[in-house]
């Protein structure tokens, strides 16, 4: 007995998909490419918004000193 798939129906011997289960996967093959390609589309578009959005900051209003200070010889 294979580990992992037990005595399933859908695979064979050689742990490839047997035409039951293709025909039974085949309904959602096209709902779930259309799903996973939004949520996709989803993240890249907050990350490309991200990227632009930090672009734009000058840090203008951030104080920087002029020179780091120096601890005291002994």
């Amino acid at each position: 007995m294979a580990s992992g798939f037990g005595s399933s129906s859908y695979y064979d011997r050689r742990f490839r998909q047997s035409p039951a289960l293709i025909r039974a996967r085949r309904p959602y093959i096209f709902k779930n490419a259309v799903l996973g390609s939004a949520i996709a589309a989803v993240a890249v578009g907050v990350y490309i918004y991200t990227i632009h959005v930090i672009g734009q900051d000058e840090f203008e209003d951030v104080k920087v000193p002029n020179a780091p200070s120096q601890p005291e010889k002994k």
